[in-house]
């Protein structure tokens, strides 16, 4: 196991560039798997959500081949199985959209229920709901789904929520599905985006893109292609969130800032702005950081929705920089009921938060962080909150259980030292060996 050891108080200062979107390559991978002729990927983090899925991808017989630093390959010429180790899906949530990529070039998929984030229930209705209507057949035993159709036949399809996974699911199987597909009520983030643009370039025909609609024509077979993952604004806006707590100025690079208007709009309430030069962002260091309250000076709520509502991944980088703020500010996430569970962790650095319910939170600001010996990061993005707090803070703080945060950020502490961080990865188990040998050394 291995620790973020963080001296806080440094203000950040340079620029950065961040990866692909975490959310956008862990379903354009599978998508690989709908042809049998090569598909390259362009700007591919290299996190372990990424290798796990390559590791599924090689498990069920595709050959995936890394041609530079951010660039793969995939060919999938001889799937030789529809199943999905189970041992690798549950290493990541990401894994049941092997379901739709499987299900589109074999008709038959055996895959687990998936892992990853402890944020709250995220259940699988809406997917199963749409791949019945489309012709499957669907089973559930043992914690195991058994998927499988002889014909794929489109469908008008109203989604009872606006799910990410369950669109792109959707989506992969529709493509190839004789006829006609309409899709409404989906969801249209960035990375949805990516996978449907990504599918027409292999040939598959979708209209409406971006919006809550889409209309598909069933194709054939799809051909090889390329396609490039755009920049990861969850991460993007972690690093504005890092600037601003320290009191820093940066410049992100390639952010692709035409996906965080609402991000923008939702940091402006906490005081926080930033300009845009071309595909850059450029962080100033030193803002004034009030909360803008109500009209009447009511307390403000920020609340995640669908896109291009405020999205639910940025909550906990958004909940640490109004922890920096003068004022009172409510969030509400009614996604997921898990959410918050982190809060006590950054109450013990000093923050005023009061959990109000599993949903809410209220924040109270400024305060000063102190660090703290030992916190452990229970998902992606409360661990990068929880950096971003002890990077503020005062003293040396140490966080656990890092590999969640390597799920979602590429070499995130070594971007953060080219900043001026004061952050090192230290071995957990190295440092137990130590003392361990040092506690059996007799007294002279």
């Amino acid at each position: 196991m291995q620790q973020f050891v963080i001296d806080g108080g440094y203000p950040l200062k340079g620029e950065v560039t961040p990866g692909g979107n975490k959310n956008a390559i862990t379903k354009m991978l599978p998508a690989c798997l709908l042809t049998d002729e090569p598909v390259i990927l362009r700007n591919v983090p290299k996190i372990s959500d990424v290798l796990v899925a390559i590791d599924i991808m090689k498990a069920i017989g595709a050959e995936v081949i890394w041609l530079d630093d951010k660039s793969v390959q995939v060919h999938a010429k001889n799937i030789h199985t529809g199943i999905v180790p189970r041992d690798l899906a549950q290493k990541t949530r990401a894994s049941f959209v092997f379901s739709g990529a499987l299900l589109g070039r074999m008709k038959y998929v055996q895959i687990p229920a998936p892992g990853g984030d402890v944020i709250g229930e995220r259940r699988l209705d809406t997917h199963l709901i749409g791949f019945r209507k489309l012709g499957c057949e669907v089973e559930f035993d043992k914690g195991m789904f058994t998927m499988s159709a002889s014909k794929l036949v489109g469908a008008d399809i109203l989604l009872p929520e606006a799910s990410v996974t369950a669109t792109e699911n959707l989506v992969m199987v529709a493509v190839v599905s004789e006829g006609t597909t309409i899709l409404r009520n989906v969801a249209s983030e960035p990375h949805v985006q990516d996978l449907c643009q990504m599918l027409v370039n292999m040939g598959a025909k979708i209209d409406g893109i971006g919006s809550n609609r889409l209309t598909i024509e069933g194709v054939a077979r799809l051909h090889g292609g390329e396609a490039r993952v755009g920049a990861d604004f969850m991460e993007v806006g972690s690093y504005i969130g890092a600037a601003v707590v320290t009191g820093g100025s940066i410049r992100i690079k390639d952010a692709d800032p035409q996906h965080l208007d609402m991000t923008a709009l939702v940091f402006q309430r906490l005081g926080v702005t930033w300009d845009v030069e071309g595909n850059d962002i450029i962080v100033p260091s030193n803002q004034q950081l009030t909360v803008q309250m109500d009209i009447g000076g009511r307390i403000p709520t920020i609340k995640a929705q669908p896109w291009p509502g405020f999205p639910p991944d940025l909550m906990s980088i958004a909940l640490v920089v109004a922890t920096q703020s003068a004022g009172s500010v409510m969030f509400h996430d009614w996604m997921y009921e898990s959410r918050f569970f982190f809060t006590d962790k950054l109450v013990r650095m000093g923050a005023r938060i009061t959990l109000c319910d599993p949903h809410r939170v209220l924040v109270q600001g400024p305060v000063a962080f102190k660090g703290v010996p030992n916190i452990t990061s229970p998902d992606i993005r409360a661990g990068m909150a929880l950096v971003l707090a002890a990077l503020a803070a005062k003293g040396e703080t140490r966080i656990s259980n890092i590999g969640q945060i390597d799920r979602g950020y590429e070499r995130a502490e070594q971007k953060l030292v080219s900043m001026g961080a004061r952050i090192r990865r230290v071995n957990l188990e190295a440092l137990e060996t130590v003392e361990i040998e040092m506690i059996k050394i007799d007294p002279v």
